[in-house]
């Protein structure tokens, strides 16, 4: 019998699957950083769109330690009237009548595929299994999630992929109608706004007409806002943008719980007919310290005030970003995104051009087709929306320079 290689240890005895940057965060505040050494970074990451009101902000800080005091967890067996609270809040700004709380992203993402699958088995349709995704997506970790994505360095390596998923094209509208039409297609599963995939949003009218074949068909579809929503695009959901493009169902996490995990599956009432007692589950989602943050993040994320800035502040941004392109052709060649969901295309390798913008004191994240990311706190001003624009041109003068030798 033969047996694998061992993978080296790491001093840090951590599984050694991500790509650390040389920095150690000790604290933060709003959308700064501090290292260890006490150096203060500019925190345009924001935990990759999950800390969505920055870091530390008083009132999620002051639920926490409140909820702490109280309650922890007592599992899904028992009423948790928190979030019975979340759920009616989530319930009443959306198209959904119901919600299934997760600790993840990648959680609610496998509800969501679950739930559209059972929908078809209840209405007699069990034959109706496949899930269409797109180039570029991501949806989470689980095995189901890296299938419907299918990047292929996300699911090489692990065996057979799972069956009943199928990629369409980004853009490829008449082939997706195809797919569409087949009659063993269950759900249509898209974000509004691709995050890993390079920050590509979809034209709204595609959203409308991809909404329009899914309901000709019988289809579900299912939106991940995972990324995009809970204001990042400056409405609660980026769909929002286009009238009549609800999904049935939806799947949310980050920004949610303000950097806390708490993740949700929404659905219509007709969608969700099949998630009967017993077919689904979660130990630690929903627990009450979770409920306690999200639905003070909720609140605060959902005022318009706070909407408005996304807004307005990203309009400036985009116009200084797009400024900056012009003036380094050489180093930008595109800016794209919504609101703070911002990519930027970059002609160097993207993690060369994020460590230099870290040398500058700026964090930005990076994405597919060479893009970094920035997505800064909702709450991020115009000042330091310019103080972020003044560290991109000096990453860019590094970069030309670097070029040049």
């Amino acid at each position: 019998m033969t047996t694998a290689t061992a993978a080296p240890s790491t001093p840090d005895h951590i599984m050694g699957v991500y790509n650390r940057a040389p920095l150690a965060v000790e604290r933060g505040q709003g959308a700064r950083l501090w290292d260890v050494n006490g150096v203060e970074y500019l925190d345009c990451v924001a935990g990759i769109a999950t800390t969505g009101l920055g870091h530390c902000h008083p009132k999620l800080v002051e639920v926490l330690k409140t909820q702490g005091e109280k309650l922890w967890h007592v599992s899904n067996i028992f009423r948790i009237p928190g979030q019975e609270a979340l759920a009616k809040a989530l319930t009443d700004a959306t198209f959904a009548d119901v919600v299934f709380f997760t600790n993840s992203g990648t959680e609610a993402i496998e509800c969501a595929l679950k739930t559209a699958r059972k929908y078809h088995t209840a209405n007699g349709n069990p034959e109706r299994v496949d899930i269409i995704g797109f180039d570029g997506s991501f949806h989470g970790r689980s095995y189901a999630a890296i299938t419907a994505a299918g990047n292929p360095g996300y699911v090489e390596g692990f065996g057979p992929r799972l069956p009943g998923y199928v990629q369409a094209k980004w853009g490829e509208m008449d082939a997706l109608k195809a797919l569409i039409e087949q009659p063993t297609t269950a759900a249509v599963i898209l974000e509004p706004v691709q995050g890993e995939g390079g920050a590509r949003a979809m034209p709204e009218s595609d959203l409308h007409q991809i909404r329009a074949w899914t309901r000709e068909n019988g289809v579900l579809l299912i939106y991940d806002e995972v990324q995009s929503g809970m204001g990042r695009t400056g409405k609660l959901f980026a769909h929002e943008w286009a009238s009549d493009a609800a999904p049935d169902i939806m799947a949310i996490a980050k920004a949610l719980g303000g950097g806390f995990p708490v993740g949700a599956c929404l659905a219509t009432a007709e969608a969700a007919k099949g998630m009967t007692v017993g077919v689904h589950g979660s130990t630690f989602g929903g627990n009450p310290l979770a409920m306690a943050v999200g639905m003070a993040a909720f609140d605060e994320i959902s005022k318009e005030e706070t909407l408005n800035n996304v807004r307005d502040v990203a309009g400036y941004f985009n116009q200084q970003l797009s400024g900056l392109k012009d003036r380094y052709p050489d180093i930008i060649l595109d800016v794209r995104g919504k609101g703070f969901l911002i990519g930027l295309k970059v002609a160097p390798v993207n993690r060369e051009f994020m460590a230099m913008a870290r040398d500058q004191h700026l964090l930005v994240a990076g994405g597919g087709d060479n893009c970094v990311r920035l997505l800064p706190s909702l709450l991020l001003t115009v000042e330091e929306a310019r103080e972020a624009v003044e560290k991109l041109e000096r990453t860019c003068e590094v970069a030309r320079a670097k070029a040049a030798a």
